[in-house]
């Protein structure tokens, strides 16, 4: 009794899986053939960031990143830096 039961469940799965394939595959071809489906990557956008020189842009083929510092950025090496220079008592590298 057991056997049929698994035998039953094992034909149930894979006929969703059959169809989760057969699904896919469609709609993949619909996709294609109707133009939806076509390459991104020959599209470029205009950037609005480049007319500040504040900005650093990395470009690869997967991502584009674009790094904007605030006119007053201190890096946090440097705060770090100064931190620790207050307590030992060398100069720092701030405004002095």
């Amino acid at each position: 009794m057991i056997f049929k039961d698994v035998a039953m469940w094992q034909k149930r799965l894979s006929m969703v899986y059959a169809l989760g394939v057969w699904t896919m595959i469609t709609s993949y071809g619909y996709y294609r053939y109707s133009g939806r489906l076509g390459d991104t990557s020959q599209i470029e956008e205009e950037s609005p960031y480049e007319a500040n020189s504040k900005n650093v842009f990395h470009q690869s083929p997967h991502t584009k990143t674009v790094i904007i510092y605030k006119n007053d950025f201190v890096p946090y090496t440097t705060r770090i830096y100064d931190f620790v220079q207050s307590f030992i008592g060398g100069p720092g590298s701030g405004d002095s």
